[in-house]
């Protein structure tokens, strides 16, 4: 008697299992797609259109007030509490 209650508790477990997944699966399926092309064109139009002070060999030279990555001129803003 006491195998069959394993078995039995086994096979619950094991359903419980399967049917989690299957949940997570269905979640998975309602998740709105973009398709690839989309995604491509658009990562590529704001790399066109949005400036990146961290390439200059394709934005040219950067002016040092334009910088946010430059550094400060007015010495060290440290804190110390």
């Amino acid at each position: 008697m006491h195998r069959q209650q394993k078995q039995n508790s086994m096979s619950e477990l094991k359903l419980r299992r399967l049917v989690e997944l299957n949940q997570r699966l269905r979640e998975d399926l309602d998740r709105s797609r973009v398709r690839v092309s989309e995604a491509s064109a658009s990562l590529i139009a704001y790399c066109r259109g949005t400036r990146d002070f961290l390439v200059p060999s394709v934005w040219g030279p950067v002016d040092k007030r334009d910088d946010p990555y430059a550094p400060s001129s007015s010495g060290c803003n440290c804190i110390i509490m």
